[in-house]
C-alpha cells in the first residue's frame, strides 16, 4: 500500500525548517543552559566545553532567529557584555527540550539514573511531556495519530 504522505511535497516542511535552526548538536545544549539559568557566554563555555567560535555562532543564530535576545550587563570595572535571555519563541521550545531529555533519560542514562530531574515547583512531582489533541483528549501512542495535508500542503504532481 502506498503511503498517502507521498501525495504532498516536503519542500515547505516545518520539521525540516525547524531542524535547520535547531538540528545542530550544540544548539540544544545552549538552550538547555539558558533554560537552566546559565545566560552568560563565559559561564556557558566553562559549563559545557563548547568551542568558543561554535558557541558564538550558535548564540548569534539563536538571536537572529529571535529565540534568544541579548541583554547588556557590566561588572564593576569591566566592559559591557551581554546575557542571553529567552524570547517567547524561545520559551515555546521548552517542551522540545523536556521531550529530548525524557528520551535520553529512558535510553541513554547511566545505570544510576538520569543526572537531573525536572519537577513541578508547586507540588514537586516529576515533569514529563504528553500529547493531547486540540479537543483535549490524551494521545497515548503515536499509533493513535494520523497525518493529513494541512492548509499549506503542496500537492505533488
Amino acid at each position: 500500500m502506498r503511503p498517502s504522505a507521498l501525495d504532498w511535497s516536503t519542500e515547505n516542511c516545518t520539521v525540516g525548517r525547524a531542524l535547520a535552526v535547531l538540528g545542530e548538536r550544540w544548539t540544544l545544549v545552549v538552550l538547555r543552559e539558558v533554560f537552566n539559568g546559565v545566560r552568560r557566554f563565559d559561564d556557558m563555555r566553562a559549563h559545557t566545553d563548547i568551542p568558543r567560535q561554535v558557541l558564538a555562532n550558535r548564540l548569534a543564530r539563536l538571536v537572529d532567529e529571535a529565540i534568544l535576545h541579548r541583554v547588556p550587563y557590566r561588572e564593576p570595572g569591566e566592559r559591557e557584555r551581554h546575557e542571553y535571555r529567552l524570547t517567547e519563541k524561545g520559551f515555546d521550545l521548552y517542551p522540545v527540550l523536556v521531550a529530548v531529555r525524557e528520551w535520553g533519560d529512558r535510553y541513554l542514562a547511566d545505570p544510576e539514573g538520569p543526572p537531573v530531574e525536572m519537577t513541578h515547583r508547586d507540588c514537586g512531582a516529576l515533569v514529563h511531556t504528553s500529547l493531547t489533541c486540540a479537543d483535549g483528549h490524551p494521545v497515548a501512542s503515536p499509533r493513535q495519530i494520523a497525518t493529513r495535508p494541512g492548509p499549506g500542503a503542496i500537492p505533488r504532481p
